[in-house]
């Protein structure tokens, strides 16, 4: 195999990799806090196929891998006491996992049997003294703009708990976990958001235009089978050459 089809080749995987990072994009698109993402792609010289004629390394696509846009998306009014959505750009809700605490931008939250708040698949929302409680006999919670979350009893107003919104220094430091949570990757610690705004009866759209992304993939697909094209002609025209110098041999 010589060196343009090695170099074709390598550039249909990394189309094959864009292919999903967009087929994923146009997934999540209704998915609330969803953030946009994007491979990386850039040339790396490598060893050439063969040594002469050609000396000069051959230069590769090659997948850095994803990058992401964790810009503000737009806010949707849903009316439900416990869907919040943060005002601020690249600050999270903290989330108790099973390995350590986790980061999201998806506020659709509920409440257990128990009364935590908690995320649709049951990881307790983390406040400023752990767990957030509510006592179902005090009715649905009121969170203020700096996620002070109280209830109105007999005797007056109840502080339940505070929500914790935390940012990163440096966003390379988080990597997603699935579920739309990140996880820290470093030992980095996050300081908390005191400059974000709490929205309740809000969630935040992703920030995926599916307009974009699907001519994205008009685009991966037609470059695919370009390359394909040139792959095919690359190896018709070695059999030609090959079929000719046998008929001179």
């Amino acid at each position: 195999m010589d060196n343009a089809t090695y170099v074709a080749l390598s550039r249909q995987l990394v189309l094959r990799r864009e292919l999903d990072v967009t087929a994923n994009n146009l997934a999540n698109m209704n998915t609330s806090g969803y953030k946009f993402e994007q491979l990386l792609v850039e040339a790396e010289p490598g060893k050439p196929a063969y040594n002469l004629p050609i000396r000069a390394p051959a230069n590769f696509a090659f997948d850095k891998g994803i990058g992401r846009d964790f810009s503000q998306g737009a806010f949707i009014q849903t009316g439900s006491d416990y869907d919040l959505a943060i005002e601020g750009e690249g600050a999270f809700f903290v989330v108790n996992g099973p390995n350590g605490p986790l980061y999201t931008r998806d506020g659709a939250f509920t409440v257990n049997q128990e009364g935590v708040l908690t995320t649709q698949e049951g990881l307790p929302v983390q406040g400023d003294g752990g767990e957030i409680r509510l006592n179902a006999e005090f009715g649905a919670p009121s969170i203020s703009a700096d996620g002070i979350v109280s209830q109105r009893s007999a005797d007056g107003t109840i502080r339940v708990g505070k929500i914790n919104v935390v940012r990163f220094a440096n966003l390379s430091d988080v990597e997603k976990r699935g579920d739309n949570m990140f996880a820290a990757t470093t030992n980095a610690t996050p300081d908390p958001a005191a400059d974000v705004r709490i929205r309740q009866g809000m969630l935040e759209a992703s920030n995926v235009n599916a307009l974009s992304e699907v001519t994205r993939l008009v685009e991966i697909n037609r470059s695919y089978a370009s390359i394909s094209k040139v792959i095919d002609q690359n190896q018709e025209l070695n059999r030609s050459a090959i079929e000719r110098l046998g008929r001179v041999a």
